[in-house]
């Protein structure tokens, strides 16, 4: 396969242009005495695969494939022809990256670096042919065409020995992966449903390091006493610098068919940790249709509901008090939904920074204002920026408290931007 670095489909007047600038960039970087007739070793292409903790991989795992050219003569025009990868998917991570580097003789040359994601398709011994790239070189004045060629590359793929799962099994599904979190999202509480009600469930699966192809069907989630509508699924990948992010979000319209409480258990997902090369297991958490109350936080029992009816009918008093008296409150507060907060606290507690960005993610969906209020902030804008670092940088870097952090994102606030206290205002006043 022929990729041109960004010339064919700029038209020649464009093409030309860029043409022009890299012959300029590689004149700019390179000193007049490298611009001699080519010797050996001054153009030089490799390739190394990057394998997770050094193992071999097993079929369909990530495999990157690091591609760095180093050339100490000026460069007129590129261009990547890469081998055909038949027993392979693969995808390239980013655009191709050119910078200046001095070598160990204190020469300086122009470098030249890319990379792409590499999924076998089955075990085996395999060879990967040598990638070309294909120079037009300023050669002692003279344009040449110049094919640089890496080392075809021996590649095996072991096959699974494990006793059970693997990926030639059916069942459970093999997902070989950096890591994956689950996010369980639900339109309402699924406690406070009642019979014919409808609640939408939304379960959204990520996974570092694959494509949005290789991950699961729509978990089965069936019980008795409910019926349940499946909405499609949705899949998409994000490339980052450090590899592929699949996402696929499953729906469902529940629908509970008894007065009774509805259990639902815990659906498992086994995925293969390619980094500790250990099989995880990741979950989507057991729930309960029906027998909770609107505000569980407030829910009372027994003797408690005497007194605390009591109490309640005394704020009703006072609020309909001031409502008589000409004054009223400004109403309406932002929250998460208390399944998204659960996520957070429960991510907080096990350090778990994957599972606390996707359920970060799920609130940014939810609540879009409640959302942009974080990034108003300082304090929490840099705490995200500091959580997506360690997600999805190249790098790990510093994790943030978690636990401090949920705790802001969890606080409710007042819809208006000056504050969520009682404003006591005469109904004839100005507004």
């Amino acid at each position: 396969m022929v990729i041109f670095w960004d010339l064919a489909g700029g038209g020649w007047r464009r093409g030309r242009a860029r043409l022009l600038a890299l012959s300029f960039l590689a004149a700019a970087f390179l000193p007049a005495a490298a611009r001699a007739e080519i010797e050996p070793g001054d153009l030089t292409l490799t390739v190394t695969p990057e394998l997770n903790g050094g193992a071999e991989p097993y079929t369909r795992e990530m495999v990157l494939l690091k591609i760095h050219g180093v050339y100490k003569q000026p460069i007129l025009l590129e261009e990547v022809i890469q081998p055909s990868l038949a027993n392979f998917t693969w995808t390239q991570l980013g655009r191709d990256h050119w910078s200046k580097t001095r070598l160990a003789d204190g020469q300086t040359a122009i470098a030249f670096d890319r990379t792409v994601a590499v999924f076998p398709h089955h075990s085996g011994d395999f060879t990967l042919e040598p990638f070309i790239h294909r120079l037009t070189i300023n050669d002692v004045g003279e344009r040449k065409v110049v094919d640089v060629r890496s080392a075809p590359i021996p590649f095996k793929v072991a096959a699974w020995t494990g006793e059970t799962g693997g990926p030639d099994a059916k069942d459970p599904w093999w997902l070989p992966a950096k890591d994956v979190s689950v996010t369980d999202s639900w339109s309402r509480d699924p406690e406070t449903v009642k019979i014919h009600e409808t609640v939408r469930r939304t379960v959204v699966l990520e996974a570092q390091g694959m494509l949005a192809e290789g991950l699961p069907p729509r978990p089965v989630m069936r019980t008795r006493g409910i019926i349940t509508f499946a909405g499609p699924v949705t899949r998409e990948t994000i490339i980052t610098p450090s590899g592929p992010v699949a996402r696929a979000t499953y729906v469902w319209d529940v629908k509970p068919g008894v007065p009774e409480v509805i259990p639902l258990d815990a659906i498992v997902i086994p995925w293969f940790d390619t980094v500790s090369r250990t099989l995880r297991e990741a979950e989507i958490p057991a729930r309960q249709i029906g027998g909770g109350l609107p505000d569980r936080e407030t829910n009372v029992t027994g003797a408690a509901s005497g007194p605390l009816l009591a109490v309640a009918s005394g704020v009703l008093a006072f609020g309909l008090g001031l409502v008589l008296l000409g004054f009223r409150r400004e109403r309406g507060t932002l929250r998460l939904p208390r399944s998204i907060a659960r996520d957070l606290h429960r991510a907080a507690r096990a350090r778990d920074a994957a599972t606390f960005r996707a359920a970060v993610a799920a609130g940014e969906r939810a609540m879009p204002e409640l959302a942009r209020r974080w990034r108003e902030r300082p304090e929490t804008r840099d705490a995200l920026n500091a959580l997506d670092r360690t997600v999805y940088g190249p790098v790990s870097g510093e994790t943030p408290d978690l636990t401090v952090l949920a705790r802001a994102l969890t606080r409710s606030e007042g819809r208006a931007a000056s504050s969520s206290a009682l404003v006591l205002k005469p109904l004839d006043g100005p507004a």
